[in-house]
């Protein structure tokens, strides 16, 4: 009776963030030039698909979120932190359409580099950074507060904030946000006119021609593999994309080329690269036709270790015979259900990594222009 009450009091002492809840500066730990989030409780909200229709709620989770171990989503769903409108159900529950689960979670955010993120140029309805390496833009997958809107909104203050374009993870440099809707929407329908030109740098192997390059070749994303391929301008497979190539500098050994994106696919400047025989020069996905094997590396979050179920479950059965302490740096409060804890990060993300050798420095449109300063590694000794 007494592990009850203590159990039901630690409960009711859970602060369970939504997306509501605003990023703050105290949210963050900065360990040897790494970046994390400080791991919080939050609420996930999904509506059943139709697919899903007619599966036990264990069942569900089980089969279509891997990363945690079945015996984890029996208890989650036995103490209520999983819920099917709202209400606490057996583990035998049948799911139907549209039902909204709730799941809730104690949650670790992958770490990123601990770099600043600029301001390079605020106005009153656009503000323009250099986006760190490593750093998403925005939230998605398992980032929401170690984004660049959530930093810029954790320690600036700043938001609303609306990504006028996008830079993979990876990629550093300008990045353009409005300050409102209805500047966001003008640049949109500025670069679905085609009025935008957009141009990277890049570092690459080789020597690349000294004459411009037009790289004319679909692109077919994977998004099981987080990769994209090249396909003939004709072939039915993938969108068409065209870049141009200029180089400005070379050694030999490697150079350092204009990038302009005619289009905007998926990895497009990578893969284009890589087409031209001169891939980025640090790019483990597309050095070589093969893939790289993300989880023998594990080296970085692109290539997150895979965790097998056995020790997820061995992990899992660990932590429930534990009591709910403090983590011995302070960071953190250890919670017993929690497959990743006691670290900092998630499983597989060691923040291992460096950023890639590709930057966006400039976009343009009808009547103005905005620049990123070129990165250190721009320059061939």
């Amino acid at each position: 009776m007494m592990k009850r009450k203590r159990e039901e009091k630690e409960d009711m002492d859970i602060v369970w963030q939504t997306p509501a809840n605003p990023p703050h500066p105290h949210d963050y730990v900065v360990r040897n030039g790494i970046r994390f989030v400080k791991p919080y409780y939050f609420e996930f909200i999904a509506h059943v698909k139709n697919r899903w229709a007619g599966k036990t709620i264990v069942d569900l989770f089980a089969e279509e979120f891997k990363g945690r171990p079945y015996e984890y989503y029996v208890s989650a769903v036995q103490c209520g932190r999983i819920q099917v409108d709202g209400e606490i159900v057996p583990v035998s529950y049948i799911v139907k359409s549209s039902q909204k689960i709730s799941h809730f979670l104690h949650r670790h955010e992958p770490p990123v580099l601990a770099c600043e993120v600029p301001i390079l140029q605020k106005e009153p309805d656009v503000l323009t950074v250099c986006k760190p390496p490593s750093v998403p833009v925005h939230p998605c997958g398992q980032y929401r507060k170690n984004t660049v809107v959530g930093i810029l909104q954790a320690e600036h203050g700043l938001a609303p904030l609306f990504p006028v374009h996008r830079l993979d993870r990876l990629v550093s440099g300008l990045l353009i946000l409005a300050r409102n809707a209805s500047k966001a929407d003008i640049f949109r329908q500025q670069i679905e006119a085609g009025l935008v030109r957009k141009q990277y740098i890049a570092k690459v192997v080789g020597e690349f021609p000294e004459d411009e390059l037009l790289v004319d070749a679909n692109i077919d994303y994977n998004a099981r593999e987080g990769r994209s391929t090249a396909e003939v301008r004709d072939s039915a497979k993938g969108k068409a994309a065209s870049t141009k190539f200029t180089r400005i500098s070379t050694n030999g050994t490697e150079s350092i080329i204009l990038c302009e994106p005619i289009t905007g696919r998926t990895h497009q400047i990578r893969v284009h690269l890589q087409c031209s025989g001169h891939p980025i020069a640090n790019d483990l996905l597309y050095i070589s036709e093969q893939t790289v094997d993300r989880s023998i590396k594990g080296l970085s979050a692109d290539r997150s270790a895979s965790i097998t179920d056995a020790s997820l479950k061995s992990n899992f059965e660990e932590k429930v015979l534990n009591e709910c302490e403090e983590n011995s740096n302070g960071d953190f409060s250890i919670d017993p259900m929690c497959t990743n804890c006691p670290n900092l990060a998630p499983k597989g993300y060691d923040g291992n990594e460096e950023g890639l050798w590709l930057h966006c420095i400039r976009y343009s449109g009808p009547g103005w222009t905005y620049e990123c300063p070129y990165p250190d590694w721009a320059k061939l000794s």
